[in-house]
């Protein structure tokens, strides 16, 4: 009484292909492969940025002209 039979999985996924039609079904399918392909990518690489092969990434260091755009706070304590 608790678990359904093969018979009746068969009859809903009949039902479910009658509804939406073996094309949606596919396309459902490929999408959701899709999304899970990228969601592994991603948690691969982490915080990681994408760089195309052969391209270093781009570091900004101190003799470069990084010093120009940087702001140089400091903060001032109360008397």
């Amino acid at each position: 009484m608790g678990s359904f039979s093969i018979w009746h999985w068969l009859i809903v996924l009949l039902i479910v292909v009658m509804i939406f039609g073996t094309k949606k079904l596919k396309n459902i399918g490929s999408d959701l492969g899709g999304a899970v392909k990228g969601f592994k990518d991603g948690m691969k690489d982490g915080s990681e940025p994408e760089t195309p092969a052969g391209e270093q990434p781009k570091v900004a260091n101190k003799t470069s002209g990084a010093q120009d755009s940087a702001i140089d706070v400091e903060a001032k304590t109360k008397s």
